[in-house]
């Protein structure tokens, strides 16, 4: 303590016995006072009062003001012995003890008959307690949330508000003293609040110390608050200083702590206030009633207050108008709570003051009430989400929704003890309101918040409020360290990439490592609940932190990977980046119980994945059979704005309850940054959450702050104990933040430079939650010690092994060079199953009009020809007969886009349906013909995971017209075609593109066939158009068959569908294998000129052709048929060669033939097309008609 800083005798008031007792101790032996106390007395004179303190002003009698100067001097007060002293001498015989009062007794009555020359006054002032009981429990309610180990007193409360009313009334703040002999009005700059604090002794006498909180209107709530239990916490450890005890300026004194009701303390010099607080209680008439009579009457708990004031510089009223300041305050007016639960951080807006109007009970306006509260307890099932504590930031300031407030319903702070119906709220059928408005917040309303009451199934919205309005199981230790362990496995393996390999791209958790914790438990508890495999898609964030700590990922492979350190690949294996990568794990349960993991690769297309895992978990159920959905789950990991900003994502929650997409219900979790990239909530979306699209499949959603791990936890098992029990959709909407940029290098502040600056303020999740089990005492430093050190050796050891490790051998799982399997069916079998298509079952009675076609197509197959339909029931009856699953899905697949196929008959009285090719055998294959809902990119998307799962089945995807295909061109482009060149996952998809010019417009002519030809390259993929339906027949069993497995796309035939010149015979199904080019059959050697062409145009070119020229069909484009077209070109030598196509030159096959002619077999080609066009084609049929004719007229001039 520095000379400037010293305090004066004069300013220690009531704490002078401490001063001199200290003195005396410090006289006889200075080394038992602590430095601050030495360094005091070094210059302390006993009989000095001097100066009035800095920060001061002092007004004289005549009323000029001047600023004090520290420590001017004022007139010594008297010596005790100097002044009048009534005496008495003890009376005889009157049995008396009288003792001289020595040390701190005789200072304190010293100064208490100082006071006596004190002109003082005292105002009282009643005012009702209830706001600010009830807010003083929200806030100590929040404060045991939190694990604070503190709690607002009602102290704390009422001296703040006492400070704040001191800011209204600053002549409340003053002091009168004599200076020379004059009166002067001291006025104090600031508020020093003393605090009478009461001290037991160790004889068990009491005495009186009043340190005082420094500066105190200069602080808000929070700091006041810090400082009042710093101070009380050194005057009880004895670590008291005597600059605690200077210049106290306003003196607030509570005996009520001790049951007083109304007390008027002595006011000490140089102080002209001191504030006194009784005790919270009923009246005493009140003290014995019934707790319910009082409740219902509306008879609360009151506190007085006492003002007393030095008179001569404090008039009655002034002192009348600060106590009704301190009413008008504790009331909650002039936003007083308002300010201390911002200060506070306090998530909810405080309870108001309101007028009770309660009825009588039994009367109608009764009856409107308790109407009211089932209200209010409906409409925070429904809206209560609305006031949760849901954003770690807490970027906007708490509100209460007009529909929450139980003042919208005429409810106030008065019916919080009065009982109420509840129609059976937390099983029980009567509560008082205060516990009525308990259950609904905690249920709804802290850092859970749930919406489901738009879900139509009774019993689904019941099983929610059973589950979240009831008393929950607290988590035990054990499983609070696993969350632990959890949280800082998320953390740690961050910061150890970003130290090992700085400035990587890892697209990092930080700010949301709560779901790893989340992960973990859905995990636990699909493993203890004895399922046998969870598939997982995601996106790239957080993905690595998944892949190391979840599913369990070598972690020795994931740093060669960031460290460039190739492995050994098939050949032409491209790889892609390791955010990019899937993997395959097996998750352990604390309970030893355990689960295979599979994370699906995906590109950096955000959401693209979501299909395709659906897919993949679909085959999966498949193979397992009935119960299967219980067996085998989907998990979904979602970004905010991608969840809201994809269509795909409406797409795939759409397939959800659809039978040929169901998987029994896809856990969806949504990682929430509040940013997309750099674009802000309310730049991303219109809906308020964003997870409200999930409403569109009444899935309930569960929201969370990411920053409480325990509801992270919690939230996660509600979630998958729902899926079990209904099978359906629920979507975890995991709120926290991105802790740094979009990726590791970007700067986010640039566009979110507040967020930026609170999040930088934030600890980390794991700081958090270990700070609240320390102060819980349920770990101990030990225990986090052992969590923390095993995982950092793990992440050590493994860093040393990738240095020194083996690279994984990777490889292909087919022959690359694998020869074309027969695709012959014995006549027998096709007899078979020609019957079988033709069989009804009885009773059942097919549409008039289909009668004919279903007749024809068996009189057909009776004379030895099949149509293209049945060419394809054949191939995918003869392969479900060999054991392979058969799955066709399209927008109009059982019936087919051109009424053609008829896989699936509807009677025609009943509507119930016949699917011949299910009744072929009893030991068949399933086969399942799906009529998908209107939707390309995801159903799409579907069936190629479930073709890269479901390897030997005949899986394809049929678009409604080929040109609709382009809806799902991000399949196309990024899994379809490359999903094996980057991840070496293989897909054997076929797409059924029906294709053709038939004068039908720009949007039903062309399924792009150049786009797939683009893409094609390294034996990617098949790409066919086959010219009759024995070609078609054997490309579908080719694609089953073949070792090598690839995507086929095949360029379907609409018109040729009923072109009998088509037709093929049956023969060729039994004794004729697939031609990749078919010769022509009528023209040889010597032709002038050879034509080539793919698909409908030859019968177009046939009706035309002349005798001296040939015309030969390439049915397979990709892998180019270079051997066959050898073949059948050599005869006719050197003659022309000319591509025919319906399409336009800049599209279609031309660019792409023209070059393979050359590099594969060294022939030059011409070719006759279409004009270059940017439409595909024509609107106007007669102009097409034109168009085609010319076609032709120039492929034979």
């Amino acid at each position: 303590m520095t000379d400037a800083q010293a305090p004066d005798e004069a300013d220690f008031g009531p704490n002078q016995w401490l001063v001199d007792q200290m003195y005396r101790r410090y006289l006889d032996n200075d080394s038992q006072l602590s430095p601050s106390w030495r360094e005091f007395f070094a210059t302390y004179e006993p009989n000095e009062l001097t100066g009035t303190g800095a920060g001061q002003t002092i007004v004289t009698d005549n009323g000029q003001a001047t600023r004090a100067a520290p420590h001017a001097p004022a007139p010594a007060a008297a010596p005790p012995s100097q002044r009048p002293t009534a005496t008495s001498s003890p009376l005889q015989g009157s049995g008396e003890d009288v003792s001289a009062m020595r040390g701190a007794s005789a200072t304190i009555a010293e100064r208490m008959e100082a006071s006596k020359d004190l002109p003082t006054a005292t105002s009282v002032r009643t005012m009702p307690a209830k706001l600010l009981m009830v807010n003083r429990r929200i806030l100590n309610n929040q404060l045991a949330r939190l694990d604070q180990g503190t709690k607002v007193s009602f102290t704390h409360l009422i001296g703040w508000a006492t400070v704040k009313a001191l800011e209204t009334r600053p002549a409340m703040n003053a002091a009168f003293r004599l200076i020379d002999g004059q009166p002067h009005l001291v006025r104090f700059d600031n508020i020093n609040l003393g605090l009478a604090v009461d001290m037991a002794r160790k004889d068990g006498t009491r005495t009186l110390l009043v340190p005082n909180i420094k500066q105190v209107d200069e602080m808000d709530f929070y700091t006041y608050w810090r400082a009042y239990e710093e101070l009380i916490g050194r005057v009880r450890a004895n670590k008291i200083t005597p600059d605690d005890f200077a210049h106290t300026t306003v003196t607030l004194t509570n005996p009520g702590t001790v049951g007083t009701i109304q007390s008027v303390p002595r006011l000490m010099p140089d102080q002209g206030l001191i504030v006194g607080v009784g005790a919270i209680s009923y009246p005493p008439e009140y003290e014995a009633a019934d707790a319910a009579v009082l409740a219902q009457n509306g008879v609360g708990r009151i506190l007085t207050m006492t003002s007393t004031y030095d008179h001569r510089i404090i008039q009655g009223a002034e002192s009348g108008l600060f106590l009704q300041m301190i009413h008008r305050l504790l009331l909650g007016e002039d936003d007083f709570y308002d300010e201390i639960f911002r200060s506070m951080k306090i998530p909810y807006v405080p309870a108001r003051w309101a007028q009770d109007r309660n009825p009588p009970p039994g009367s109608r306006p009764w009856a409107e009430k308790q109407a009211r509260v089932f209200q209010l307890i409906n409409n925070y099932r429904v809206r209560g989400h609305l006031i949760a504590d849901l954003d770690p930031l807490r970027q906007d300031p708490p509100e209460i929704h007009a529909e929450l407030d139980p003042l919208t319903y005429g409810l106030t702070i008065w019916d919080l003890d009065r009982d109420f119906a509840t129609g059976g709220l937390a099983g029980q059928t009567v509560l008082d309101l205060g516990t009525i408005l308990g259950v609904l917040r905690d249920a709804y309303g802290r850092t859970i918040g749930i919406e489901y009451m738009h879900i139509q199934e009774p019993d689904q919205q019941a099983w929610i409020q059973d589950h979240v309005e009831k008393p929950r199981r607290p988590l035990d230790e054990a499983e609070k360290r696993n969350i632990y362990a959890k949280l800082h496995q998320a953390e740690a393996f961050e910061r150890f990439l970003h130290t090992k390999f700085l400035g990587a791209k890892r697209f990092s958790l930080e700010g949301a490592e709560g779901f790893i914790p989340l992960m973990d438990a859905v995990l636990n508890e699909a493993a203890d609940a004895g399922m046998s495999g969870v598939g997982v898609g995601m996106a790239h964030r957080g993905r690595l932190n998944v892949l190391a700590n979840v599913v369990g990922k070598d972690l020795a492979q994931m740093f060669r990977e960031f460290a460039g350190i190739e492995d050994n690949r098939s050949t032409g294996f491209s790889g892609d980046v390791k955010y990019h990568l899937g993997a395959d794990g097996t998750h352990r349960s604390p309970l030893g119980n355990d689960i295979d993991v599979t994370v699906a690769a995906n590109p950096s297309h955000l959401e693209a994945v979501d299909p395709v895992l659906e897919g993949i978990v679909r085959a999966r159920q498949d193979e397992l059979g009935p119960g299967a959905d219980d067996m085998m789950m989907p998990v979904l990991i979602h970004g905010d704005a991608a969840f809201s900003g994809q269509g795909v994502v409406a797409e795939t929650l759409n397939l959800s309850q659809l039978h040929g997409y169901y998987t029994g219900g896809t856990v969806h979790i949504v990682i929430n940054n509040q940013v997309g990239f750099t674009t802000t909530a309310d730049e991303a979306r219109s809906s308020f959450y964003a997870t409200d699209i999930a409403k569109a499949v009444q899935a309930p959603i569960f929201h969370v702050n990411g920053d409480d791990p325990e509801a992270v936890v919690r939230v996660a098992r509600l979630a998958f104990q729902f899926r079990q029990a209904f099978h359906k959709d629920v979507v975890i909407d995991l709120i926290c933040y991105r802790r740094l940029g979009h990726n590791e290098g970007d700067e986010p502040s640039f566009t979110q430079p507040k967020m930026y600056n609170l999040i930088k303020s934030l600890g980390t999740v794991r700081e958090i939650y270990l700070e609240r089990l320390l102060n819980r005492g349920e770990v101990t430093p030990e225990q986090i010690a052992e969590i923390e050190q095993s995982y950092q050796a793990k992440l050590e050891a493994a860093f040393k092994a990738s240095k020194i490790g083996e690279p994984t051998l990777h490889g292909a799982d087919y022959d690359a060079y694998a020869a074309d399997p027969s695709t012959t069916v014995d006549e027998g079998i096709l007899q078979s199953i020609g019957k079988q298509l033709a069989t009804l079952p009885e009773g059942f009675t097919v549409h008039p009009k289909l009668v004919k076609t279903l007749n024809d197509r068996a009189e057909l197959f009776e004379s030895g020809k099949v149509d293209w339909a049945l060419a394809e029931a054949l191939a995918m009856g003869s392969l479900s007969l060999e054991g392979h699953r058969i799955r066709l899905a399209g927008e109009d697949s059982q019936r087919g886009t051109f009424s053609h196929r008829h896989a699936v008959l509807v009677d025609y009285e009943t509507e119930e349906d016949w699917s011949p090719l299910e009744h072929l055998g009893e030991d068949q294959a399933p086969i399942d013909i799906v009529d998908s809902l209107l939707s390309e990119f995801a159903a799409m998307g579907f069936e190629y995971g479930y073709s890269v799962e479901a390897p030997d089945a005949l899986v394809m995807w049929e678009a409604q017209f080929g040109d609709f295909v382009n809806g799902a061109q991000v399949i196309i482009d990024q899994f379809l075609m490359s999903g094996a060149d980057k991840w070496e996952q293989g897909s054997s998809l076929t797409l059924l593109l029906p294709h053709g010019f038939e004068g039908q417009g720009p949007e039903h002519s062309s399924a792009r066939m150049e786009r797939f030809l683009n893409n094609a390259a390294e034996d990617n993929v098949r790409i066919a158009v086959p010219s009759t339906p024995a070609q078609y027949f054997h490309l579908l069993r080719r694609q089953v068959l073949h070792t090598k497995r690839l995507p086929l796309i095949i360029f379907t035939p609409k018109s040729l569908l009923r072109t009998k010149a088509s037709f093929s015979d049956l023969e060729a199904l039994h004794e004729r294998e697939l031609g990749l080019a078919l010769p022509d059959p009528r023209v040889g050697p010597g032709a002038r000129r050879v034509v080539m062409c793919a698909g409908k145009i030859y019968y177009d070119l046939l009706a035309k052709q002349p005798d001296d020229v040939a015309v030969v069909r390439v049915e397979q484009l990709y892998p180019f048929p270079s051997d066959a077209l050898e073949t059948i070109l050599e005869p006719y030598g050197d003659a022309e060669l000319v591509w025919v196509q319906e399409e336009p030159g800049n599209m279609g096959a031309w660019r792409y033939m023209s070059r393979a002619l050359f590099v594969e077999i060294g022939r030059s080609s011409r070719g006759i097309y279409r004009a270059p066009s940017a439409s595909p084609a024509t609107g106007n049929f007669s102009t097409h008609v034109k168009e085609q004719a010319r076609l032709v007229e120039l492929a034979f001039e």
